[in-house]
């Protein structure tokens, strides 16, 4: 993997896994082929283009975008972790929807986008 360009957007993929029949696999090889900085995060070691993924809550700075691939029921034990890393925006990908997370979001003044990461990204609207 090249290193990322100046200005690149630094991206939490939640639910990330190495197993290449996954959308969060595919997001984090979009990601990176865009340009961007994925961290994949997830509950499994394993790597995504030569990314490691990380596991638990890691300290993280500077992130732009949180882009989620767990449904609702998984999310819960992440919500307050998720706000902490204050990101600009939370995109809830289709199955992750979460009213709960999407109104502690707003209230904490973060963009929320009901959409998908892989879309976003081949229309040039990520």
């Amino acid at each position: 993997m090249s290193a990322p360009s100046e200005g690149s957007i630094r991206t939490v993929v939640l639910g990330a896994s190495d197993n290449k029949s996954r959308y969060a696999y595919t997001a984090v090889q979009r990601l990176v082929k865009h340009g961007h900085f994925p961290i994949p995060l997830g509950v499994r070691p394993g790597t995504i283009e030569g990314l490691a993924i990380q596991l638990g809550q890691p300290k993280l700075d500077d992130i732009h975008t949180i882009t989620l691939y767990l449904n609702q029921r998984h999310q819960e034990t992440h919500h307050s972790y998720l706000l902490s890393l204050k990101p600009r925006r939370i995109i809830f990908n289709p199955g992750a929807e979460n009213p709960i997370l999407r109104e502690k979001a707003e209230a904490a003044g973060i963009e929320t986008v009901n959409g998908c990461t892989l879309v976003m990204l081949a229309t040039g609207t990520f």
